[in-house]
C-alpha cells in the first residue's frame, strides 16, 4: 500500500465503489474496467485509476479489475473485512429508522456487513429494555461502561442539538473515535478523532434552491 495520505475525499468513494462491486453478480461480471466502474459510481475512469492508486495496484492494463478481488481489497482497505461495532445514541423517530434500515440490509442475500449496530442509547426510560430491530435500548448512564465491555468503536448521534457535544464529550473520553452526527450542531473533535455530519434539513434547503428558475 502507497506511503501518500489519502485525503479524506478519496475515502468517501471508495464505498461508492464498493457498493458497485456488491450489486455485480461476480460470476457473470468476473472484470469491470475503469471506466464501468466509474460511470456507475459517479465519477471518471481518471479518477478510479487515482483513488485506486493511493492504495496499490489492482487491475491490468487494457482488461481491468477482477470484480471479486477489488472488492475483497476495498473491504479489507475500509476495515470491512472484521466486524465493527456500532452504537446509536438518541432512539427517536430517526435513530429508530435507522436502526431499521440497517437490520433490513444486514439481511439481504450475500450481505457482508462488517458493521454492526449492536447497541442503542436513550434518556428516555419507557425505551430502555426494548428492542428495535433486534438492537436493545440501554439507559444513556451506562453507556460509558458499555462503550468498553461491548467494543463499541463508531457512535452514531441522533440526539438534539444542544445534548449533542455532552453526548460526543462523554464517547470520546470512554475511547471512541469515530462518529456519525446527524444533530444539527458541528462537534469540534480533538486530534485522532474522525466526525462526519449528516444534516438532513441543510440538504434539502440547499435542493430547494434548484426548484425555482433563476434569471
Amino acid at each position: 500500500m502507497s506511503t501518500r495520505k489519502v485525503p479524506d475525499v478519496v475515502i468517501r468513494r471508495l464505498p461508492l465503489y464498493l457498493r458497485v462491486l456488491d450489486e455485480l453478480d461476480a460470476q457473470f461480471s468476473p472484470i469491470i474496467s475503469s471506466r464501468e466502474l466509474g460511470e456507475k459510481a459517479g465519477v471518471t475512469s481518471g479518477q478510479v485509476r487515482k483513488d485506486l492508486s493511493f492504495f496499490g495496484v489492482f487491475g491490468k492494463q487494457g482488461v481491468g479489475y477482477y470484480t471479486s478481488t477489488l472488492r475483497a481489497e476495498l473491504r479489507r482497505i475500509l476495515s470491512l473485512h472484521r466486524v465493527i461495532n456500532v452504537g446509536l445514541v438518541g432512539v427517536g423517530n430517526l435513530g429508530q429508522a435507522l436502526l431499521r434500515y440497517r437490520a433490513n440490509k444486514q439481511k439481504r442475500p450475500g450481505a457482508e456487513e462488517g458493521l454492526s449496530i449492536i447497541a442503542a442509547f436513550d434518556k428516555d426510560k419507557r425505551k430502555c429494555g426494548q428492542q428495535i430491530a433486534g438492537v436493545k435500548i440501554y439507559p444513556v448512564e451506562q453507556m460509558p461502561e458499555l462503550i468498553r465491555e461491548l467494543k463499541l468503536s463508531i457512535m452514531i448521534l441522533t440526539v438534539p442539538a444542544d445534548a449533542a457535544p455532552a453526548v460526543f464529550e462523554q464517547c470520546v473520553r470512554n475511547g471512541v473515535k469515530a462518529f456519525l452526527n446527524f444533530a444539527p450542531v458541528k462537534l469540534a473533535s480533538p486530534a485522532g478523532v474522525r466526525v462526519h455530519h449528516a444534516d438532513v434539513t441543510l440538504e434539502l434547503e440547499s435542493l430547494a434552491y434548484y426548484t425555482d428558475e433563476k434569471e
